[in-house]
């Protein structure tokens, strides 16, 4: 019964968001899209001719808003669920932590990219102390792999919750990026821990 309860609740709740009702008006597989749109908007992420990776990209509004923004781009989305096929973007299934997997990212593209995205958390237990850390190591992992892929000019955004690791990725974010800015959009929700750690320029 307390599951039927909070079910309802959730389907209330997104009948009543206007980004829900947006996203699906304009086309969009999910309201995450205005939350890079507003830090595309602040942190100019994206500009024509370049390569992005999306990592955790499923459903995939991100790697939408990507194709459409940018012209004569190239798009890699990987996710461990299946991606529907999205124009203009080259999707894979599985673990981006994968060793496998990240040299067919490296093959895909064949040198270094611009941008690298990360939307990732993981599916909430309840303990918000718990599901903080958890999404904060997969911050540090995409934040590894994006040190490594990206050129020295490139881009790192990526979802973190205030929490336990919060500290620790931001430090780690100045010890690698020489301009590192945490932002809350809009379009989060504002019951919501999440922000997003904004990367420019390796050091």
């Amino acid at each position: 019964m307390k599951k039927n309860k909070i079910s309802k609740n959730w389907i209330n709740k997104q009948r009543r968001d206007i980004y829900v009702r947006k996203s699906k008006i304009e086309g969009y597989r999910s309201r995450a899209v205005y939350k890079l749109q507003e830090i595309d908007s602040k942190f100019k992420i994206f500009k024509n001719g370049i390569s992005i990776i999306d990592l955790g990209a499923a459903p995939g509004s991100w790697s939408q808003f990507a194709s459409q923004k940018v012209k004569n781009s190239k798009i890699l989305s990987i996710d461990l669920k299946e991606i529907e096929k999205i124009q203009n973007t080259h999707q894979i299934k599985g673990d981006f932590t994968d060793n496998k997997l990240q040299n067919q990212i490296r093959e895909y593209f064949s040198e270094k990219v611009d941008v690298v995205l990360s939307d990732m958390a993981v599916n909430t237990t309840g303990n918000k102390n718990l599901d903080s850390i958890v999404t904060g190591e997969l911050c540090i992992e995409a934040m590894n792999f994006a040190k490594e892929m990206l050129k020295y000019n490139g881009n790192f955004v990526s979802k973190i919750f205030m929490g336990t690791t919060f500290n620790e990725i931001v430090l780690k974010a100045k010890k690698c990026f020489k301009q590192t800015n945490i932002y809350k959009p809009a379009a989060s929700r504002k019951n919501s821990k999440e922000s997003f750690i904004i990367c420019k320029i390796l050091r």
